[in-house]
């Protein structure tokens, strides 16, 4: 048998991708960003269907969940690398012209390694035919876009099996996520759910989930966690045919969460998980988050946390050192309007240590951590908090907006 030739495609798809690629290119240029998004911003407006038409006759892996996603799919895009060309939306642009542009960005890719927003997941399923799914997690965020995390779940499970992958690779320890699944392949992966509060409701019979050392149960019905292919126990991942020890550079739980999925979809992809493990041992951060930078003389620590799981985690790791916190809180579109979320995160962790509130929404921040019991002042400008926590390291945690405020304003230094 011949080689298979590539399809045809239309004027319109030709010139969609001309046009999307200058505008791409332009938008580097005069230095506004990478450009995919608007590149596939003005791909789409001339040719609708070009989403499904670059995803033709490629591996697709998509990637989702509340938490985690574009380090999860940095870390199975870096892994595929080692074996053949791969398209990635690494910048985390994961709605429908982020996509597009990824795909436009590396046409001879053989495999596309996708992050997808938790609400796209029904029209990446219908577009783009994946091969591997990877769910990570659920639990809220944007709730005033998203909506109750049971009806974004109801929504995953529906649109699964209406397009069935070749597997899907998913959380075991996240009943939401177990639910979505349903009945399809599913590799499942002990990765771990250090935050349970949104998942305390059982999806199938209504009843109570508890969440024993042993794994989550409900109380009312037979549902409980499903036995797992691909474990992890510290450093240590372990499945039926294969082990390895991560220690990676990046630091917390929720990388070491991330790592053990990217594995086990590796895995699936048929690529060495030891070579895997290796490249990632090169990556000391993903799109900003875990940079180390020196601002005014001030070197910071910078850590992206979006909503109230995030927050925890990010806390969690902090409580390894004692180092000053500055702590930058907005509200905007992108990071979801309503911040009262902010009073279920563990604040309390702080207690003793040097805080700064910085943000758009930085007094709201400032009220919630004095009632957490801690000593937090507030300032206006980075400069200004970088001066209340004095000399010496610092780490930085900001949402969304925030985080993509900041990021330049350290990078310069001054």
């Amino acid at each position: 048998m011949g080689p298979i030739s590539p399809p045809r495609r239309s004027l319109r798809h030709h010139l969609a991708r001309l046009c999307g690629r200058t505008a791409t290119l332009g938008s580097r240029a005069v230095g506004r960003g990478e450009g995919s998004v608007v590149g596939g911003a003005v791909a789409q407006r001339i040719d609708p269907t070009i989403a499904a038409e670059l995803a033709e006759g490629k591996r697709v892996v998509l990637v989702s969940g509340t938490n985690g996603k574009t380090t999860t799919t940095r870390m199975v895009a870096e892994a595929v690398a080692t074996t053949t060309v791969v398209a990635h939306n690494r910048t985390g642009a994961n709605l429908a012209n982020g996509i597009v542009g990824a795909l436009m960005d590396t046409p001879t890719a053989d495999t596309a390694v996708l992050e997808v927003d938790e609400g796209f997941v029904p029209w990446a399923m219908d577009t783009l035919a994946p091969d591997t799914v990877v769910l990570l997690n659920l639990s809220r965020d944007q709730l005033d876009r998203m909506h109750e995390v049971s009806s974004l779940a109801g929504r995953w499970r529906t649109a699964l099996a209406a397009h069935p992958p070749r597997v899907v690779v998913a959380n075991a320890d996240d009943p939401l996520v177990v639910y979505a699944a349903g009945d399809l392949t599913t590799v499942w992966v002990g990765a771990g759910l250090s935050w349970t509060t949104d998942a305390t409701t059982c999806l199938w019979c209504g009843g109570v989930i508890e969440f024993p050392e042993s794994g989550w149960r409900c109380t009312r019905c037979d549902h409980r966690r499903p036995p797992c292919a691909v474990t992890l126990d510290g450093d240590s991942v372990d499945a039926t045919d294969w082990h390895v020890e991560l220690r990676l550079p990046l630091p917390g739980r929720s990388v070491r969460a991330n790592a053990v999925m990217a594995l086990a979809a590796a895995d699936q992809l048929r690529v060495p998980v030891a070579a895997a493990v290796e490249r990632w041992r090169t990556i000391r951060s993903i799109e900003g988050r875990y940079e180390v930078s020196t601002y005014a003389g001030t070197e910071m620590r910078l850590h992206l946390a979006k909503n109230p799981a995030g927050w925890s985690d990010t806390l969690d790791m902090l409580a390894t050192d004692e180092l000053p916190v500055i702590l930058v809180l907005n509200a905007r579109g992108q990071d979801g309007r309503d911040p009262s979320w902010i009073w279920d995160v563990p604040f309390e962790q702080l207690q003793g240590r040097t805080a700064v509130c910085l943000g758009e929404r930085g007094t709201d921040l400032a009220v919630r951590l004095t009632y957490a019991d801690v000593d937090a002042k507030e300032a206006d400008t980075l400069r200004e908090a970088t001066a209340l926590v004095g000399a010496g390291p610092v780490h930085v945690v900001a949402n969304y907006s925030a985080f993509q405020q900041l990021r330049p304003i350290v990078a310069r230094g001054r």
